[in-house]
């Protein structure tokens, strides 16, 4: 296990994928559904009042079953969506043989998703959720993050896309390197609900700057996006991939 992460690691495709894994979860989180309802889900997932989370007027305790059931939350989702990780990934192993092909109709679709983060196509902006939650608790915090998982795809469908578009893309596609950047998308995704829960306040007044710059954070994050779908198309991520693992060949050398 410990030489497969390494390896993981330290490939060039994981390299150059992880940055943007990464932020494509930050951008998730702050999207238009997510930190509207930031209150709600905190409160469901620890049986605290919403009004005393906003005002963080709360025990010690509290503050620690908050914490815990935001962390079994944020297992709950990243349950699902590395199990969907791995399954893009387990497929684009599969059609290998097909990789070049794989990489251009995944950079297309890329492409367009890049396209509607940014607000451009009307079509495709419609945001679904499922409405039913189980009752409050620490209890079912895990379940209620699958919820999350399964109920707001419509809404950070996007970037969730484009990454598990880059699971199956690779010339290096497994599942478990599908289901390792899933898992860094949820990172991206579940940290800023962990700091929330530790101070809301404070984490809220961080917040609004994103929230009053949102349509240049999506234009940002649609850009990447078109970025990584043109590299793919035109094959430069490839390139860009061998460029990488040459580099880090050579600093293993060194060290």
């Amino acid at each position: 296990m410990a030489e497969w992460f390494a390896q993981t690691a330290l490939s060039g495709n994981i390299v150059v994928a992880v940055p943007i894994v990464l932020l494509a979860g930050l951008v998730s989180f702050f999207s238009p559904c997510v930190v509207p309802l930031l209150p709600g889900y905190l409160s469901y997932v620890s049986g605290v009042a919403a009004s005393d989370i906003v005002t963080d007027d709360m025990s010690a305790w509290r503050r620690r079953r908050m914490v815990l059931g935001t962390c079994l939350f944020v297992l709950g989702f990243s349950l699902v969506f590395a199990a969907e990780g791995a399954l893009f990934g387990y497929i684009g192993m599969r059609l290998l043989e097909y990789q070049r092909t794989l990489s251009i109709v995944m950079g297309i679709i890329i492409l367009v998703l890049g396209f509607v983060f940014m607000g451009m196509v009307p079509l495709l902006q419609r945001q679904a959720r499922i409405s039913m939650v189980p009752a409050v608790g620490v209890g079912v915090a895990p379940l209620l993050g699958v919820f999350f998982a399964v109920g707001w795809i419509p809404c950070i469908g996007p970037t969730l896309a484009a990454v598990l578009s880059l699971s199956s893309a690779a010339q290096d596609a497994t599942a478990a390197r599908g289901a390792f950047l899933a898992l860094v998308y949820c990172l991206g995704l579940g940290i800023p609900f962990l700091l929330a829960a530790f101070g809301f306040s404070r984490f809220m007044r961080a917040a609004n700057w994103f929230r009053r710059h949102q349509r240049k954070i999506s234009y940002a994050g649609g850009g990447l996006l078109v970025a990584v779908g043109v590299l793919l198309i035109s094959g430069a991520w490839d390139t860009l991939v061998w460029q990488m693992q040459g580099w880090l060949g050579d600093q293993g050398t060194l060290l």
